[in-house]
């Protein structure tokens, strides 16, 4: 069945999507909800290209940063803007790891570190896909034993859901034939203000963090193994307060990201609940967004290198205009024992579902 996605409120065409790479088709696919609502994204690398949600006023904007046609998703000068990433997602140090005394080598694309599955990585393939419903589109994608170095045939799917109590939901699954190691996400790149030239700043945001420690980076981004207290610092989102209140404080963490580019340890009573993680009100239009996931941590980006591209319609986006909430593992734990595992056997299935919920605040 086709899903009819001309006219949609994002002012996107089918045809500017549609392209045939390596024997694969790109499409676009528009979800809709009893609301009005709408989700758009693509085939190509799971992106997303706009969430169309109104503020307290009724007024429709797209909350997320978007390209409007294929050639700039592909090309895009952030090459993640809000694709799924995987095989792994974060960091790994000197792109390298072992498994069972094996030492696997992945590709160093992020200064000594191997970033988001490497530079082909899941954000960069065409995946399957069937619109199932007009609120449901599902992504399959097998990773071939080997791929960006990664071992073993990796089956993943992932099913994006936009509900009529406007949660995009996210749930993925995953199968081996090999012992491996999986960490997907999905790197939204929000900004609840709306697209402009410029992009506001997300520094008036108000953020809540359902975190009480976090890891601590290095100077090239690699957690140094502990796990520390927000209390007392500036990655302290415990009660809800502005992401400029503190972000260019005097803090070594906070120069090592450039801002903020940290893991935060998610308060849970049991592994794997799915459970609240993130709170984000834009005060001026009075959208909020609230972030669930069953996954131990949540990395928050404030966009820091943003150089003001070009995105959709002219709306370009400089540093800080957004603000990502990458729901995963902990970056560099295939090399950190005592944070949570990312193995993943041949006779198990990944798991996890994380939940964007869209709203307004008068």
């Amino acid at each position: 069945m086709e899903y009819v996605v001309a006219n949609n409120l994002s002012g996107l065409k089918r045809e500017d999507f549609q392209k045939e790479i390596n024997g694969k088709k790109t499409d676009l696919f528009i979800l809709k909800n009893k609301c009005g609502n709408e989700v758009a994204l693509t085939n190509y690398g799971g992106a997303i290209l706009s969430i169309m949600v109104p503020d307290k006023n009724g007024e429709y904007a797209n909350v997320i940063q978007g390209h409007d046609c294929i050639e700039d998703v592909i090309n895009s000068p952030q090459a993640y803007l809000n694709t799924l990433i995987g095989r792994y997602g974060n960091r790994i140090a000197d792109g390298k790891f072992k498994l069972d005394g094996i030492e696997y080598t992945l590709a160093t694309n992020n200064g000594p570190n191997s970033l988001h599955g490497g530079p082909t990585g899941y954000h960069a393939r065409v995946w399957d896909a069937e619109q199932t419903n007009a609120q449901t589109v599902v992504l399959n994608y097998l990773s071939v034993d080997g791929e960006e170095g990664f071992p073993g045939n990796l089956k993943m799917t992932v099913t994006f859901t936009f509900t009529d109590e406007n949660e995009l939901i996210l749930d993925y699954k995953g199968t081996t034939d090999k012992k491996t190691i999986v960490n997907m996400t999905h790197h939204g790149f929000f900004s609840l203000s709306g697209l402009g030239n410029p992009t506001p700043s997300i520094e008036n945001n108000i953020v809540t963090i359902n975190a009480d420690w976090y890891t601590p980076i290095n100077d090239v981004c690699i957690p140094s193994g502990d796990i520390a207290p927000v209390a007392g610092t500036p990655m302290d989102f415990r009660t809800p307060r502005t992401v400029g209140s503190r972000i260019n404080e005097e803090f070594e963490q906070l120069k090592f990201g450039n801002g903020y580019d940290h893991n935060f340890v998610l308060n849970k009573k049991e592994p794997n609940e799915l459970s609240f993680a993130v709170k984000c009100v834009e005060p001026i239009s009075g959208r909020v967004m609230e972030v669930f996931t069953t996954e131990p941590g949540v990395q928050v980006y404030t966009n820091n290198w943003g150089d003001g591209f070009e995105g959709a319609h002219g709306a370009t986006f400089p540093a800080r205009s957004s603000i990502c909430f990458e729901a995963q593992h902990f970056p560099d734990s295939p090399n950190r024992g005592h944070f949570p595992s990312v193995v993943l056997n041949p006779g198990e299935t990944y798991t996890q579902r994380t939940i964007y919920k869209f709203g307004v605040e008068k």
